[in-house]
């Protein structure tokens, strides 16, 4: 399962390769255009967490970023260009976040998305719309409450299962308890859409304490779907160096369970042997 969406504008057949690759590395989808066209047609219709536009389409690649921040939906998405050896292309880099210099290399590509990547969850997660099933009560002005449960819940909203008929477009307030959570969520809503058997609710207002809370536990279940071989990625590696093969065991497991990638060497000549063999670490620990 792909945990990020990304539009990639290229005519460049080997370009679309090689960045393809590189974001299905990362567990990121990519939805590929090769016209400028579909691609602002897409942008008006889908919603993305990344736009990749190379520059070698010369003027037309600013006339795509410049959609990008024009879309109801995808003006904060994390915005590329791939450089060109077009000169008309250049002015248009700065109006991306983050540039693939040409030539393109599978670890150039991966050193420039490994830093945007934090920032491609933070904008999958403002959209993210996380299954859950909890009692919902609905207060309105002047009726009786409604009792329902929750469908899924976003940062903007929820969904909930309930036949008792609102209106969209009614102001109303919305109150709910995430499960290990002590308090009761309270947040003033909007119905916006409203069928048989659903509504959905647009939170209008939070107290920064819940806004807070909620993006966290969203985070939280969102890391909790990345990939394995995606997490692993991304995790600190520690050179651990001990000749206490009882020491070394026991760091180990306590880095470990702290998220550590961690590799164990008896002596320094081991350390370098392990070094030799794998990516150089980010920190080393001896004693």
């Amino acid at each position: 399962m792909a945990i990020g969406l990304a539009l990639v504008v290229s005519a460049d057949p080997v370009t679309i390769q090689q960045v393809s690759h590189a974001l299905q590395e990362l567990s990121i989808s990519p939805d590929v255009c090769q016209e400028v066209p579909a691609s602002i047609h897409l942008l008006n219709r889908q919603k993305f967490d990344a736009v990749i536009v190379d520059l070698q389409l010369g003027e037309q690649s600013g006339l795509i970023l410049d959609e990008v921040r024009l879309s109801p939906s995808n003006r904060t998405a994390v915005t590329f260009a791939i450089s060109g050896s077009n000169p008309e292309g250049t002015p248009f880099r700065k109006k991306s976040e983050f540039v693939f210099e040409r030539p393109l290399s599978a670890q150039s590509i991966r050193n420039t998305l490994k830093p945007a990547y934090g920032l491609i969850l933070r904008e999958r997660r403002r959209y993210f719309r996380c299954p859950i099933s909890i009692p919902v009560t609905i207060l309105r002005q002047s009726v009786p409450e409604v009792r329902c449960y929750s469908v899924n819940i976003s940062e903007g909203g929820m969904a909930v299962s309930t036949f008792v008929p609102l209106i969209a477009g009614e102001d109303v307030q919305v109150q709910f308890t995430l499960p290990d959570h002590q308090g009761p969520f309270l947040a003033e809503s909007k119905i916006c859409w409203s069928k048989t058997d659903r509504l959905g609710i647009r939170f209008v207002s939070f107290s920064e304490e819940h806004k807070s809370e909620l993006q966290r536990r969203l985070s939280q279940k969102l890391e909790e779907m990345l990939p394995q071989f995606v997490a692993r990625k991304f995790q600190t590696k520690v050179l651990l160096v001990d000749d206490s093969k009882f020491l070394r065991m026991a760091n180990e497991l306590a880095l470990s369970k702290a998220g550590f990638d961690v590799s164990t060497a008896a002596n320094g000549e081991e350390a370098l042997q392990v070094a030799n063999d794998t990516p150089p670490p980010t920190s080393s620990c001896s004693t």
